[in-house]
C-alpha cells in the first residue's frame, strides 16, 4: 500500500495565501520510481467532482486549473519525497479538500487536507 499524507489546510480570508504538503512514501527508491511520472492536486468541493488542479510531469513542466492559473504552482522535493502546492490569492471557489496523487490517479489516496476561504 502507499501512503499519502497531505497537510498545510486551514481557514484563510479571500486573498490570503496557503502552502500545501504532500508526504510520499519514505522509500526513495520506490519515490524515484513513481516520480517519474506525473504528480498532481487534486482537490473536491461539497456536492461536486473531484478535479485535477495541478499537475508537474516527469520533465518538470507544470499544467494548471484555468481557474487557479497564475495564483497555483506545484513544485516537488526529490531529496524529501513532498509535493508542494503554493496558494495565492485564494477565493472562496477554491474551498475544498486537497489531495495529492499520481497522474494518471494511483489506487490509493489520502485523507486529503481541508482549505476554506471566507469572503
Amino acid at each position: 500500500q502507499v501512503q499519502l499524507v497531505e497537510s498545510g489546510g486551514g481557514l484563510v480570508q479571500s486573498g490570503g495565501s496557503l502552502t500545501l504538503s504532500c508526504q510520499f512514501p519514505a522509500s526513495g527508491s520506490l519515490f524515484t520510481i513513481y516520480a517519474l511520472g506525473a504528480l498532481g492536486w487534486y482537490r473536491q468541493a461539497p456536492g461536486k467532482q473531484r478535479e485535477l488542479v495541478a499537475t508537474m510531469t516527469t520533465s518538470r513542466h507544470t499544467q494548471y486549473l484555468d481557474s487557479v492559473k497564475g495564483r497555483f504552482a506545484v513544485s516537488r522535493d526529490d531529496a524529501k519525497n513532498i509535493l508542494y502546492l503554493q496558494m495565492n490569492d485564494l477565493k472562496p471557489d477554491d474551498t475544498a479538500v486537497y489531495y495529492c496523487n499520481f497522474v494518471p490517479e494511483g489506487p490509493s489516496w489520502g485523507q486529503g487536507t481541508q482549505v476554506t476561504v471566507s469572503s
